[in-house]
Formats: structure tokens, C-alpha cells, sequence
């Protein structure tokens, strides 16, 4: 079924650009691309395309059977209203195919060129296509270069495109999503030098920060990570033509080594001048080092951070070592660390960071009736996971990308959990447990509490059946 989809993609991007090659509207989109001063060359090395404007081209084109028309849905090309009409999901855009790494057509990003919105829009979640696990450029980047010394992680599509008309051909870009660690471990395979490319502002450091997060459990090893910050205001696709490749490569070259940005971030954060700075300099520090993998990089990071704290390499180490603990304790620990996290709070968690374990849970129906904070989100998760089964990580944020509990999620993912695998799905499956015993208890108060003769039906049968 899935080489079905991926036939049916390659055929979509041959239409996008044949189109772009002869459409009698094809004049704007052909001079938005040499305005960003790409060549034939590069547009044909991109399969760079055109849907035109219209609500059904592809799905006239493409959908002429009830079986093709679910395969168009099935990859993500088609959208509905809520009356129920299906139109095609990308009109009036430049069109983008995105590959995996065997070349394989498995969704599209289109950009508008005019005031619609959003400016860029991706394939959503498919059976072929997951923002988390896939790159932009990486097919490319790889089929120019024999050997990969390096790589580096853009923001956009066009700074990707832009970067190898102007011979910079080993970038790649994430999919809307923030780099996650299956984003690295795809890229830890084609080479050993990762750079990270960031706008200078708060939003880029804060990016970088996230990547730097994520990476934890990559460090080591024969890989190295390092961050470049570009000056305000600036993306590669504008440093690179308006100054050129060799400036470019110069910045490249400057940028900070991964163990230089962990300590200056944690570092600005803290008055490393006074001792109580200092302490709290290793405070921080502690559970991003408890998550890098044990070896020679984590024993230097902490040789690091002794030295910064201005205190004993050996009683540090005592400091971060974990002492062995019984699951009891290792729970307790997971869920007082600074301050307490509330049962939701940490199901929520366990959710986020392991999508895989909701299967372990078996009825969730009775939660959204609590009156707790966050259990709402929690039940949305499990309902989500429920109907998706592979969504990941970053699939999961991304649908949440618009709501207001957006950066709340975002945080969570990051929290530190000291519990194995096992132990998660243990904790995860037991809150849930609580949680629907106490919804079943709340609603026997209540029914109990009512008297009989406003008892509906139902509820008199809920009572006699004993299925509250």
C-alpha cells in the first residue's frame, strides 16, 4: 500500500512541474524564483513546481476513481470543510517535493506568493511522510557529495535551495518542527560534523537552545555539534547573496563548539562572579550531563564545569553521580525533583517523550470529566494517540504548534525523566488507573447526592448496573 502512495507522489510532482513548465500563469511563479536568483539547474535539481490556482486540479487530474481519491487523502493531498467538500490541499503555491533519504517523493511544502496564509504550507502526517524523521535537502545533499564532512542545518526550503545554487551543497532543513534526536541520528549517518544555523535574535538562540536539548543523548562519540548565529536580521539565503559563498563558509567555520554554547547559555543565566552563582552554575548543569551517554566527552564537560564552578573535579562527580535506587525511590525522585509535578503533569510527560507507551494504557473515557488542570490535554493526547498510533514526539507538537498550550508542551518534552522505559509505562498506566477510579468515584457522589426522582433514566440504569 505505501509503494502505492509513493508512486502516486512522484506522479503529483512530475504534474507540479510540468506545470510550472507550461501553464499560461506559470510567468509569476517563474519570476518570484529568479528573483531569488535561482538557476535552471538548481530548480530542475529540486524538482521545484507549480499548483496552480484552482480548488480541484489534482484531484481531477489524479482522483478519478473512489479508490484514487482515497489515495490522495491517504498522502496528504487533498483537505476538507466542514461541509464535508474535499478540494486540493495545495493551490496557487510554488511547490516543493520533499524526498527521503532514498530519493523517495513523501510530501510537499508550498509557499504562497501573496499576503495568503500561512506563507508556507507542509504535507501533514502520512504512513510515508513524519516531520520528526525526515530532512529537507538531505537526498540532494548527499547524491552532490561523495563524502559529507559536514552538514548544516538551515531554517527553510529556500535557504537549503539558495545555499547550493551557490555551491554550498551539504545543507539540509528541518520541517517545520524543531531538530529532534531522530533528525540527528539520520544525520550522524552521512557525517561526522553537524552545524546548526541560527538567526542571532532571542527566537533563533532559543531554538538552538532546544537543539542543544535534544541532542543530549547523541553527544559523544566520533560526532561533533557546533552552532553558528548569524547577524540580526539575516537568513543564509540573504548572507549568501548578498556577500557571497566564501563569507558564508567563513561563518561556518567560526561557529561554536557544542560544549562552548551549553556553558555560555547555562552561564548567562547565573552570576558565575559569586558562589552562589557558581552553585547554582552546577545545579542547572546536572540533569543535561545525567542525560549525555558515559564516556570520555561527558567526564570532560564535567572536568568543564568544575572548572567554571571553581571547585573540586572529584567531589563534583560524587555531586552528579545517581546512587542506586529502588523504583520507589527513583519515582519519588522523578516526581518531587525541584518541585512537585502533579500526576497529570507527569502522564502528560511520559506521553509526550514516549508516544509508543499510550498503547500500554486500556480506558481513558472517564478522565475529562475531572476538574483537573491539564486533563484535558491529557485526554486529547491519548485520544490523539488513540486514532494515530505512530504519531512521535515532534508529530505531536507540531499538531500543537497553534494552541494556546503550545509552549507549556514544548517544556515538558524537555523535562528530565530518571525512570527506565519499564518504569514509565508502570507510573503512565497506574496515574491513568487513579485517575479513572477517582472520575468513577466523583460520579457516584454525584448520583448519590441526587435525588432519585431527578435521577434521568439513564442514570438510574448507570446506578443498577454499577457501570459508573
Amino acid at each position: 500500500a505505501t509503494q502505492n502512495l509513493y508512486d502516486l507522489l512522484d506522479k503529483v510532482s512530475q504534474y507540479y512541474v510540468h506545470q510550472l513548465q507550461t501553464h499560461p500563469q506559470r510567468a509569476i511563479f517563474e519570476n518570484y524564483l529568479q528573483q531569488r536568483g535561482l538557476s535552471a539547474k538548481t530548480i530542475e535539481l529540486f524538482n521545484i513546481g507549480m499548483a496552480p490556482d484552482g480548488w480541484d486540479n489534482v484531484l481531477k487530474t489524479f482522483g478519478t476513481t473512489e479508490l484514487a481519491r482515497k489515495q490522495l487523502n491517504e498522502a496528504g493531498l487533498l483537505s476538507s470543510n466542514d461541509k464535508g467538500r474535499t478540494y486540493d490541499r495545495f493551490r496557487n503555491r510554488v511547490m516543493f517535493p520533499i524526498r527521503d533519504r532514498r530519493g523517495r517523493v513523501i510530501g510537499f511544502g508550498g509557499r504562497v506568493l501573496d499576503d495568503s496564509t500561512p506563507k508556507y504550507l507542509n504535507s501533514p502526517e502520512t504512513p510515508v511522510f513524519h516531520k520528526g524523521h525526515e530532512l529537507y535537502g538531505l537526498f540532494q545533499a548527499r547524491k552532490a557529495n561523495r563524502k559529507l564532512d559536514r552538514i548544516i542545518i538551515v531554517e527553510g526550503y529556500m535557504d537549503v535551495i539558495v545555499l547550493t545554487e551557490h555551491g554550498i551543497t551539504n545543507a539540509v532543513a528541518t520541517l517545520g518542527t524543531a531538530t529532534t534526536p531522530d533528525h540527528l541520528r539520520l544525520i550522524q549517518r552521512s557525517t561526522p560534523e553537524v552545524v546548526f544555523c541560527f538567526d542571532g535574535d532571542r527566537a533563533g538562540r532559543d531554538a538552538a537552545w532546544r537543539a542543544a536539548e535534544n541532542a543530549l543523548p547523541l553527544l559523544g562519540g566520533n560526532h561533533q555539534l557546533k552552532f553558528m548565529f548569524l547577524p540580526d536580521g539575516e537568513d543564509p539565503d540573504s548572507v549568501v547573496r548578498q556577500q557571497g559563498a566564501e563569507n558564508f563558509n567563513s561563518l561556518v567555520e567560526q561557529a561554536q563548539n557544542y560544549s562552548d554554547f551549553f556553558f555560555a547559555t547555562l552561564e548567562s543565566r547565573v552570576d558565575i562572579a559569586s558562589m552562589d552563582g557558581r552553585a547554582r552554575l552546577v545545579e542547572i548543569a546536572k540533569p543535561y550531563l545525567r542525560h549525555i551517554p558515559a564516556g570520555i566527552y561527558r567526564d570532560m564537560l564535567e572536568q568543564q564545569l568544575a572548572d567554571r564552578a571553581q571547585t573540586n573535579t572529584e567531589l563534583l562527580h560524587k555531586h552528579l553521580e545517581r546512587p542506586p535506587q529502588n523504583k520507589s525511590k527513583a519515582l519519588q525522585k522523578a516526581l518531587t525533583a525541584s518541585t512537585a509535578i502533579s500526576p497529570v503533569r507527569m502522564a502528560i510527560t511520559i506521553v509526550l517523550q514516549h508516544p509508543e507507551l499510550h498503547s500500554a494504557v486500556d480506558k481513558f473515557d472517564k478522565i475529562s470529566s475531572l476538574d483537573r488542570p491539564g486533563i484535558k490535554i491529557l485526554a486529547e493526547l491519548l485520544e490523539t494517540l488513540r486514532q494515530n498510533p505512530h504519531l512521535n514526539t515532534a508529530a505531536l507538537l507540531e499538531r500543537a504548534r497553534d494552541s494556546e498550550h503550545a509552549e507549556h508542551l514544548q517544556r515538558l518534552v524537555l523535562q528530565p525523566l530518571s525512570l527506565s522505559a519499564d518504569e514509565l509505562k508502570h507510573e503512565l498506566v497506574g496515574i491513568i488507573q487513579q485517575l479513572q477510579q477517582q472520575a468513577l468515584a466523583e460520579r457516584q457522589t454525584y448520583l448519590t447526592a441526587k435525588p432519585f426522582s431527578k435521577l434521568t433514566d439513564a442514570e438510574k440504569e448507570e446506578i443498577r448496573n454499577k457501570t459508573i
